[in-house]
Protein backbone atom coordinates (compact mmCIF):
# COMPACT_ATOMS: atom_id res chain seq x y z
CA UNK A 1 0.00 0.00 0.00
CA UNK A 2 1.22 3.21 -1.19
CA UNK A 3 1.73 5.88 1.93
CA UNK A 4 -0.11 8.93 1.57
CA UNK A 5 1.84 12.12 2.36
CA UNK A 6 0.58 15.26 3.70
CA UNK A 7 -2.17 13.34 6.32
CA UNK A 8 -5.41 15.51 7.23
CA UNK A 9 -3.52 18.59 6.43
CA UNK A 10 -3.01 18.16 3.68
CA UNK A 11 -6.68 16.94 2.52
CA UNK A 12 -8.12 19.84 4.33
CA UNK A 13 -5.86 22.36 1.82
CA UNK A 14 -7.09 20.34 -1.02
CA UNK A 15 -10.75 20.34 0.22
CA UNK A 16 -10.78 24.07 0.60
CA UNK A 17 -9.46 25.02 -2.63
CA UNK A 18 -11.85 22.88 -4.51
CA UNK A 19 -14.69 24.17 -2.84
CA UNK A 20 -13.99 27.70 -2.55
CA UNK A 21 -17.58 28.30 -1.30
CA UNK A 22 -18.86 27.18 2.28
CA UNK A 23 -22.00 24.87 1.25
CA UNK A 24 -24.44 26.37 3.61
CA UNK A 25 -23.81 29.63 1.68
CA UNK A 26 -24.20 27.81 -1.74
CA UNK A 27 -27.38 26.20 -0.71
CA UNK A 28 -28.78 29.34 0.41
CA UNK A 29 -28.16 31.05 -3.36
CA UNK A 30 -29.18 28.44 -5.00
CA UNK A 31 -32.62 28.62 -3.31
CA UNK A 32 -32.94 32.35 -3.62
CA UNK A 33 -32.24 32.06 -7.38
CA UNK A 34 -35.03 29.42 -7.27
CA UNK A 35 -37.55 31.54 -5.67
CA UNK A 36 -36.70 34.73 -7.66
CA UNK A 37 -36.83 38.28 -6.88
CA UNK A 38 -39.50 39.01 -4.35
CA UNK A 39 -42.53 40.91 -4.46
CA UNK A 40 -42.04 44.96 -4.34
CA UNK A 41 -44.73 45.18 -1.70
CA UNK A 42 -42.64 42.75 0.49
CA UNK A 43 -39.32 45.29 0.16
CA UNK A 44 -41.08 48.04 1.03
CA UNK A 45 -43.21 46.40 4.03
CA UNK A 46 -39.62 45.43 5.08
CA UNK A 47 -38.39 48.88 4.92
CA UNK A 48 -41.61 50.47 6.77
CA UNK A 49 -40.57 48.18 9.66
CA UNK A 50 -37.02 49.39 10.01
CA UNK A 51 -38.36 52.63 9.58
CA UNK A 52 -41.16 52.64 12.18
CA UNK A 53 -38.87 50.84 14.42
CA UNK A 54 -35.84 53.57 14.17
CA UNK A 55 -38.73 56.32 14.00
CA UNK A 56 -40.10 54.94 17.53
CA UNK A 57 -36.49 54.85 18.93
CA UNK A 58 -36.07 58.19 17.97
CA UNK A 59 -39.04 59.45 19.82
CA UNK A 60 -38.70 57.60 23.08
CA UNK A 61 -34.88 59.39 22.78
CA UNK A 62 -36.58 62.96 22.36
CA UNK A 63 -38.88 62.48 25.14
CA UNK A 64 -35.83 61.02 27.38
CA UNK A 65 -34.00 64.11 27.01
CA UNK A 66 -36.92 66.56 27.35
CA UNK A 67 -37.00 64.87 30.72
CA UNK A 68 -33.96 65.07 31.30
CA UNK A 69 -33.54 69.01 30.17
CA UNK A 70 -36.52 69.51 32.43
CA UNK A 71 -36.01 68.05 35.69
CA UNK A 72 -32.13 69.59 35.76
CA UNK A 73 -32.85 72.74 37.43
CA UNK A 74 -34.67 71.02 40.38
CA UNK A 75 -31.66 68.89 40.61
CA UNK A 76 -29.56 71.94 40.64
CA UNK A 77 -31.79 73.36 43.19
CA UNK A 78 -31.97 70.16 45.32
CA UNK A 79 -28.07 69.54 45.24
CA UNK A 80 -27.15 73.48 45.90
CA UNK A 81 -29.61 73.15 49.48
CA UNK A 82 -28.26 70.14 50.41
CA UNK A 83 -24.43 72.18 50.00
CA UNK A 84 -25.44 75.17 52.19
CA UNK A 85 -27.15 72.64 54.63
CA UNK A 86 -23.92 71.03 55.00
CA UNK A 87 -21.90 73.67 54.94
CA UNK A 88 -24.10 76.02 58.13
CA UNK A 89 -24.20 72.36 59.78
CA UNK A 90 -20.36 72.91 59.60
CA UNK A 91 -20.60 75.92 61.04
CA UNK A 92 -22.53 75.32 63.88
CA UNK A 93 -20.21 72.36 64.66
CA UNK A 94 -17.18 74.52 65.13
CA UNK A 95 -18.91 77.23 66.67
CA UNK A 96 -19.78 74.25 69.75
CA UNK A 97 -16.10 72.75 69.38
CA UNK A 98 -14.62 76.21 69.92
CA UNK A 99 -17.24 76.30 72.92
CA UNK A 100 -16.29 73.04 74.08
CA UNK A 101 -12.78 73.80 73.77
CA UNK A 102 -12.87 77.44 75.85
CA UNK A 103 -15.01 75.04 78.53
CA UNK A 104 -12.01 72.38 78.80
CA UNK A 105 -9.96 74.72 79.07
CA UNK A 106 -12.19 76.62 81.99
CA UNK A 107 -12.24 73.31 84.12
CA UNK A 108 -8.44 72.79 83.76
CA UNK A 109 -7.84 75.63 85.19
CA UNK A 110 -10.26 75.65 88.25
CA UNK A 111 -9.03 72.19 88.59
CA UNK A 112 -5.56 73.32 88.77
CA UNK A 113 -6.49 76.40 91.53
CA UNK A 114 -8.77 73.42 93.67
CA UNK A 115 -5.72 71.05 93.52
CA UNK A 116 -3.00 73.90 94.51
CA UNK A 117 0.20 72.50 93.93
CA UNK A 118 0.56 69.58 94.76
CA UNK A 119 1.80 66.45 92.38
CA UNK A 120 -2.08 65.32 91.64
CA UNK A 121 -2.12 68.52 89.56
CA UNK A 122 0.97 67.06 87.21
CA UNK A 123 -0.41 63.58 87.29
CA UNK A 124 -4.19 64.82 85.65
CA UNK A 125 -1.96 66.91 83.22
CA UNK A 126 0.23 64.22 82.14
CA UNK A 127 -2.59 61.49 81.73
CA UNK A 128 -4.65 64.13 80.02
CA UNK A 129 -2.03 64.82 77.52
CA UNK A 130 -0.93 61.33 76.64
CA UNK A 131 -4.87 60.12 76.34
CA UNK A 132 -5.38 63.01 73.89
CA UNK A 133 -8.24 64.84 76.20
CA UNK A 134 -5.58 67.93 76.84
CA UNK A 135 -3.55 70.11 74.34
CA UNK A 136 0.06 69.13 74.02
CA UNK A 137 3.10 71.33 72.95
CA UNK A 138 6.59 70.30 71.88
CA UNK A 139 9.03 69.19 69.35
CA UNK A 140 7.93 66.86 66.58
CA UNK A 141 7.35 66.67 62.56
CA UNK A 142 4.83 67.10 60.07
CA UNK A 143 3.59 65.16 57.41
CA UNK A 144 2.16 66.52 54.55
CA UNK A 145 0.46 64.34 52.01
CA UNK A 146 -1.48 65.26 49.00
CA UNK A 147 -3.07 63.06 46.02
CA UNK A 148 -1.50 63.08 43.09
CA UNK A 149 -2.60 64.07 39.28
CA UNK A 150 -5.41 62.14 37.56
CA UNK A 151 -4.46 59.72 34.86
CA UNK A 152 -5.77 61.95 31.64
CA UNK A 153 -6.79 60.62 28.12
CA UNK A 154 -3.90 62.20 25.32
CA UNK A 155 -6.73 62.81 23.61
CA UNK A 156 -9.42 64.24 25.13
CA UNK A 157 -7.51 65.65 27.94
CA UNK A 158 -10.12 64.35 30.58
CA UNK A 159 -9.44 61.89 33.59
CA UNK A 160 -9.18 58.48 32.76
CA UNK A 161 -10.60 55.46 35.53
CA UNK A 162 -9.53 55.43 38.89
CA UNK A 163 -6.65 57.69 40.38
CA UNK A 164 -4.05 55.56 41.48
CA UNK A 165 -2.17 58.29 43.35
CA UNK A 166 -4.82 59.60 45.57
CA UNK A 167 -4.83 59.13 49.28
CA UNK A 168 -6.50 56.15 50.99
CA UNK A 169 -7.89 56.05 54.80
CA UNK A 170 -5.34 53.37 54.65
CA UNK A 171 -2.20 55.45 53.75
CA UNK A 172 -3.24 58.02 56.59
CA UNK A 173 -3.75 54.75 58.67
CA UNK A 174 -0.10 53.49 57.79
CA UNK A 175 1.31 57.08 58.40
CA UNK A 176 -0.26 57.28 62.19
CA UNK A 177 0.58 53.89 63.29
CA UNK A 178 4.15 53.61 61.82
CA UNK A 179 4.73 57.13 63.88
CA UNK A 180 3.54 55.30 67.16
CA UNK A 181 5.78 52.56 66.48
CA UNK A 182 8.97 55.02 66.23
CA UNK A 183 8.11 57.07 69.44
CA UNK A 184 5.25 59.55 68.84
CA UNK A 185 3.38 60.67 72.07
CA UNK A 186 0.47 62.91 70.43
CA UNK A 187 -0.61 62.77 66.17
CA UNK A 188 -3.25 64.67 64.99
CA UNK A 189 -4.39 64.50 61.60
CA UNK A 190 -5.49 68.05 59.64
CA UNK A 191 -5.97 69.36 63.46
CA UNK A 192 -8.08 66.16 64.45
CA UNK A 193 -6.58 64.85 67.69
CA UNK A 194 -5.82 60.86 67.65
CA UNK A 195 -6.99 59.32 71.03
CA UNK A 196 -7.36 55.61 72.32
CA UNK A 197 -10.60 55.87 70.61
CA UNK A 198 -10.33 57.83 67.63
CA UNK A 199 -10.84 56.05 63.78
CA UNK A 200 -9.75 57.04 60.26
CA UNK A 201 -11.99 55.77 58.04
CA UNK A 202 -13.70 56.28 54.11
CA UNK A 203 -17.25 56.99 53.82
CA UNK A 204 -17.89 57.05 49.96
CA UNK A 205 -14.83 59.40 48.67
CA UNK A 206 -14.49 61.19 51.70
CA UNK A 207 -11.96 60.46 54.55
CA UNK A 208 -13.43 60.77 58.39
CA UNK A 209 -11.65 61.12 61.34
CA UNK A 210 -13.24 60.57 64.06
CA UNK A 211 -16.63 61.21 62.17
CA UNK A 212 -15.20 64.58 60.58
CA UNK A 213 -14.38 64.73 57.18
CA UNK A 214 -10.85 66.05 55.91
CA UNK A 215 -9.61 66.06 52.66
CA UNK A 216 -6.63 66.60 50.78
CA UNK A 217 -3.90 68.09 51.35
CA UNK A 218 -3.30 66.06 54.48
CA UNK A 219 -1.06 67.33 57.32
CA UNK A 220 -0.23 64.80 59.87
CA UNK A 221 2.06 66.26 62.71
CA UNK A 222 2.70 64.13 65.92
CA UNK A 223 4.87 65.89 68.60
CA UNK A 224 7.58 63.25 70.02
CA UNK A 225 11.41 62.91 70.50
CA UNK A 226 13.48 65.53 68.27
CA UNK A 227 14.57 63.00 65.64
CA UNK A 228 11.26 61.13 64.68
CA UNK A 229 11.53 63.06 61.02
CA UNK A 230 14.39 60.55 61.07
CA UNK A 231 12.59 57.60 62.98
CA UNK A 232 9.65 58.01 60.66
CA UNK A 233 11.86 58.03 57.10
CA UNK A 234 13.47 55.09 57.85
CA UNK A 235 10.43 53.07 58.21
CA UNK A 236 8.54 50.92 55.53
CA UNK A 237 5.75 53.83 55.45
CA UNK A 238 8.02 55.94 54.40
CA UNK A 239 10.21 54.99 52.08
CA UNK A 240 6.89 52.82 50.37
CA UNK A 241 5.35 56.83 50.02
CA UNK A 242 9.02 57.76 48.38
CA UNK A 243 7.91 55.40 45.92
CA UNK A 244 4.61 56.77 45.43
CA UNK A 245 6.15 59.94 44.47
CA UNK A 246 7.76 58.68 41.72
CA UNK A 247 5.24 55.99 40.19
CA UNK A 248 2.28 58.15 41.14
CA UNK A 249 3.06 61.68 41.31
CA UNK A 250 1.58 62.02 45.18
CA UNK A 251 2.74 64.95 47.14
CA UNK A 252 5.14 63.30 50.40
CA UNK A 253 6.82 66.18 52.41
CA UNK A 254 8.44 65.03 56.27
CA UNK A 255 9.64 68.47 58.15
CA UNK A 256 10.84 68.48 61.42
CA UNK A 257 9.11 71.30 64.13
CA UNK A 258 11.01 72.65 67.19
CA UNK A 259 8.37 73.26 68.36
CA UNK A 260 4.28 72.10 67.71
CA UNK A 261 1.09 72.38 69.44
CA UNK A 262 -1.55 70.03 69.29
CA UNK A 263 -4.93 70.62 70.29
CA UNK A 264 -7.19 68.26 72.45
CA UNK A 265 -9.43 65.63 70.98
CA UNK A 266 -13.07 65.62 71.67
CA UNK A 267 -14.59 64.17 75.23
CA UNK A 268 -14.81 60.50 75.00
CA UNK A 269 -18.66 59.26 75.53
CA UNK A 270 -18.84 56.99 78.79
CA UNK A 271 -21.58 54.43 77.50
CA UNK A 272 -21.17 51.49 79.51
CA UNK A 273 -19.43 53.53 83.02
CA UNK A 274 -21.56 53.35 86.43
CA UNK A 275 -21.10 54.68 89.89
CA UNK A 276 -19.75 52.09 92.54
CA UNK A 277 -22.46 51.14 95.07
CA UNK A 278 -21.91 53.15 98.85
CA UNK A 279 -19.11 51.80 100.90
CA UNK A 280 -16.98 51.47 97.45
CA UNK A 281 -17.50 47.55 96.59
CA UNK A 282 -16.73 46.19 93.02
Amino acid sequence: MTERRGGFGGELLDDLFRTALDPGYADAARRRAERGPQPRWRRWSARGGSSLALGVLGFLLAVAYHQAVATEPEVNRVRADLVDDVRSRQGETDQLAGAADKLRDDVDRLREQALGGTGEADRLRNLAGSSGLAKVSGPGVTIRVADGPPPVDPVTGKPTGQNPGRIRDRDLQDIANSLWRVGAEAIAVNDQRLSATSTIRAAGGTILVDFRPVSSPYTVAAVGPEDLDKRFAGTDTGKRFRRYVDQYRMQFDVRKQERLTLPAAADPRLRYARPLPAGGGG
